[in-house]
């Protein structure tokens, strides 16, 4: 099975080789025909604290790295 990869912008990066990436998604309400924008916030691993709050990367699922991190960052 392929493994997931997301974009989204990091919103925190305060914990070590930890960064907090928001991925959000755009869709079309089924009734009202609207669309509509969700976001959901992921912890990724970065093995280099090389990314800062704002920069825009690309995460990809992995094995569990701790209890809420299942998610490396791939590339800026």
């Amino acid at each position: 099975m392929p493994k997931r990869i997301l974009q989204g912008r990091v919103t925190s990066d305060a914990n070590a080789q930890t960064v907090t990436v928001s991925v959000e998604r755009r869709f079309k309400h089924p009734v009202l025909q609207k669309t509509i924008r969700k976001s959901k916030k992921y912890r990724a691993h970065d093995e280099n604290n090389a990314f800062k709050v704002g920069d825009t990367v690309r995460i990809i699922e992995c094995a569990p790295k701790s209890k809420t991190k299942r998610w490396e960052v791939l590339e800026a």
